[in-house]
């Protein structure tokens, strides 16, 4: 960077262009972290290659809600992405570039956290006991499975003789 060039005043620039833009819905709190990264991504730039690091800073992604809060209601699932509730998040995720795993490991989420909120899994297996799936073919619903025929041993020509004897 030249002489003459300030980072901090190109930051400040570019952030000013940001918020001039009335596509732009942000918080006042957002501000300051968008200064910081505008900042640091001039002070990148301006070092050149020799002084820039050699590996790039992986990307901190910072939930929306907390996990608690996300998992609060039994009708819908909170992202973490957006804040938005869903209740079920694979199509939502999928629209983000995120498989299931990919979500929980951004988040840093167990293995064991749902994709889908817990009143909707509840739905959609009443509806398909009701309309049959998971039954054997011939099974009444509501039935109980059909017990196995049990089976008499097979006897021997000797077994045979030896018990008419």
């Amino acid at each position: 960077m030249s002489e003459d060039t300030n980072p901090v005043e190109l930051a400040t620039e570019l952030t000013i262009a940001w918020l001039s833009n009335p596509n732009t819905r942000t918080s006042a709190d957002d501000v300051p972290a968008f200064l910081k990264a505008m900042h640091e991504a001039v002070a990148t730039l301006g070092a050149g290659p020799n002084e820039a690091s050699a590996e790039p800073a992986a990307a901190e992604y910072t939930p929306a809600v907390s996990v608690r809060k996300s998992l609060a209601s039994k009708d819908h699932i909170v992202s973490m992405i957006d804040g938005k509730p869903y209740k079920t998040l694979r199509r939502h995720l999928a629209g983000h570039g995120l498989t299931p795993d990919g979500y929980r490991q951004r988040y840093g989420l167990k293995a064991d956290y749902p994709m889908v909120a817990e009143a909707y899994s509840e739905a959609r297996r009443d509806m398909a006991k009701k309309i049959g799936l998971g039954r054997k073919p011939g099974q009444k619903p509501g039935a109980a499975a059909p017990e196995a025929p049990v089976s008499k041993p097979r006897r021997t020509k000797k077994a045979a003789e030896a018990a008419e004897a």
